[in-house]
């Protein structure tokens, strides 16, 4: 058991930040390299430019740096199948392979999954023809869901209340590309009324260690208005996922989901993200993510206790028989901070100012996510720029001290939302 451990992360976002900083706490680390990383990353690890798609480039920069485990940040990479580059060199990997990460890289593969192993989701139809697409749409009333089939970087979701709006929806991702080859294949499904809740789980292939809850808020507006974003806070745990509700998401989709995937000759090891709406129902599957949420890392690591390298390295070996997690009490709350203009068209290179105060509260963290050093100084480098990040005795705890770092920081045209958590806290 070696305490000499060389770790190289994939990414370079707030998810990274958060993964980063809570592998730098194991005693078994000794250096972490992140390709490409982020301002307040290189502050924890050595970050190197490159392109962590590349799957090549990616082993020959292990092989060359002697590192003992890589750790797969964002969906990009696994698509592209960098797990199966290092894992055919021998290599440690924490993330699923090119064919295990398909049930994130299309939508559709996940509906077929589920409907073929009896995993509870909305009910759906799949087209590759915009006319079909539009003439099913027609002939129906009510919202629906239009689900762009590839990767669309979180955005490839649109709620049309109406079939008008649904049918110009068409239009926009089939005809016009607004997601470009992602919308080859358009899945539209019912519209599922209810709760939504984050569920994320470490995976070794056949058995599921599934951590706490978190909410996740995908408006850029508060009381759920405006565009869908990749995420503008979360918070966890969510009090609707019950110690009960737990313990069916874990009977009736996780295990069946990895026996799924098993079954098909598709082994899953890494973290399995499951987008939940708790409805009337009970749980059904919104969609599977292949990889830790953002911003849901951001609240779900400060919680865990655990050595997350171990938790890790038993995914990686595909045994996690003798592995438990042990969490914090406290509940979590990220507020992300973004960038005037996202998530459309957004400027960057905006100075930043208050890093140093807000980090300085007591249970706060700054995850940066697109950030980056110019002339000394910390400045704006992509959309979402900050995850501030609390914990708390309670939500409203989490919450209070959240906002109040991000009051003490600053930047021209910052926006964030005001009203992360608020239905925990209308629970009461």
């Amino acid at each position: 058991r070696s305490r000499n451990l060389r770790l190289l992360v994939l990414g370079g976002d707030g998810r990274e930040h958060a993964l980063v900083w809570k592998l730098r706490q194991s005693p078994r680390v000794r250096e972490i390299i992140c390709l490409p990383g982020n301002a307040g990353i290189a502050r924890l690890a050595r970050c190197v430019p490159g392109n962590p798609e590349d799957p090549r480039a990616v082993a020959a920069l292990v092989e060359a740096e002697g590192i003992d485990l890589t750790v797969i940040g964002p969906e990009a990479p696994l698509v592209a199948g960098v797990a199966d580059e290092l894992m055919g060199r021998g290599r440690a990997v924490f993330g699923p392979t090119r064919a295990a990460a398909e049930l994130e890289g299309s939508k559709a593969f996940a509906k077929a999954l589920m409907a073929r192993h009896g995993i509870p989701t909305a009910d759906y139809r799949v087209f590759d023809d915009p006319q079909a697409a539009s003439e099913y749409t027609a002939a129906r009333s009510g919202p629906l869901v239009l689900k762009a089939d590839g990767l669309a970087a979180g955005k490839g979701v649109v709620i049309a209340r109406e079939p008008r709006e649904a049918l110009a929806w068409i239009r926009e991702i089939m005809v016009r590309r607004a997601f470009g080859n992602a919308g080859d294949r358009l899945v539209i499904e019912e519209f599922l009324e209810g709760e939504e809740v984050s569920v994320l789980a470490f995976c070794d292939g056949e058995r599921v260690l599934p951590m706490v809850s978190a909410q996740d808020h995908k408006r850029a507006c508060d009381n759920d208005e405006g565009p869908n974003t990749g995420g503008m806070g979360a918070y966890s745990p969510a009090p609707v996922y019950t110690p009960e509700l737990a313990g069916r998401v874990e009977r009736e989709i996780l295990r069946p989901t990895v026996r799924a995937m098993a079954a098909e000759g598709r082994p899953y090891r890494g973290v399995l993200y499951a987008g939940l709406m708790i409805t009337r129902d009970g749980p059904k599957v919104l969609e599977f993510n292949c990889r830790f949420g953002d911003p849901e890392t951001q609240a779900v690591l400060p919680r865990l206790e655990s050595d997350l390298v171990e938790v890790m390295l038993a995914c990686a070996a595909g045994d996690l028989r003798d592995t438990t997690l042990r969490w914090r009490p406290e509940a979590a709350v990220c507020v992300v901070m973004a960038a005037p203009g996202y998530p459309g068209a957004y400027e960057k290179g905006l100075p930043i100012s208050g890093l140093e105060e807000a980090g300085a509260l007591p249970d706060v963290t700054v995850f940066h996510a697109g950030t980056a050093e110019k002339d000394g100084r910390i400045v704006t480098a992509g959309g979402r720029v900050l995850g501030v990040t609390a914990l708390g005795p309670t939500v409203g705890d989490a919450v209070a001290r959240a906002y109040d770092a991000v009051a003490r920081i600053d930047f021209p045209g910052a926006h964030y939302r005001r009203d992360i958590a608020r239905r925990a806290l209308m629970r009461g």
